[in-house]
């Protein structure tokens, strides 16, 4: 594959497929990882592909199984990092109207990587139920039925998170403003 052709191929899906891996890996470095170990392995096997129009699909596919062949091999060898000091999350509030897409992403983040991944390849990227189908390498029923049920899951988060919103809101009266304001003169 000539070079011009492989650089158009980065330019055009990278974007995409880091933004893939980032939902999957929920890290930086090993998204980049990941990206990068997809379009290698495109270098090396990529020709191999007889219709063109399919490189995005095996470029996710191939990035998925990836994902999948490592979070493999770090369930039978764990990392143990001494020095780093669990990161605590961030409490974004959700208004009572509209949910922000921090608050959608961040819920999106904490469902199980079943739900997650084809949650994001059909409202995220656009993907249709096939492709879908064929990136995770499972029949398109189950696709369905991950959708709907990662939908439901996705809603329940959704709404704890609002109700655990609602009680951090306290709301104080003008009233209530006017008598601290005093009493602070009056000190």
């Amino acid at each position: 594959m000539p070079g011009l052709e492989f650089e158009q191929l980065v330019d055009a899906h990278y974007g995409a497929l880091y933004r893939f891996a980032y939902s999957l890996a929920k890290n930086e470095m090993d998204a980049a990882d990941l990206t990068q170990q997809t379009f290698y392995i495109w270098a090396e096997k990529g020709h191999d592909l007889r219709d063109a129009g399919k490189a995005k699909s095996w470029l996710f596919t191939t990035l998925y199984r990836e994902f999948l062949g490592g979070r493999k091999h770090e369930t039978r060898f764990p990392k143990v990092a001494l020095d780093e000091a669990p990161e605590e999350a961030v409490d974004v509030p959700v208004a009572a109207e509209k949910i922000d897409a921090g608050s959608a992403l961040e819920a999106l983040g904490k469902l199980d990587e079943n739900y997650r991944a084809p949650l994001t390849l059909f409202y995220l990227k656009q993907f249709s139920y096939n492709e879908i189908a064929e990136v995770l390498n499972v029949p398109v029923g189950t696709v369905m039925s991950r959708l709907s049920r990662g939908k439901a899951e996705l809603r329940k988060a959704l709404s704890d998170q609002q109700s655990e919103a609602d009680r951090r809101i306290i709301e104080i009266s003008p009233f209530q403003n006017e008598r601290t304001a005093r009493k602070g003169e009056s000190e």
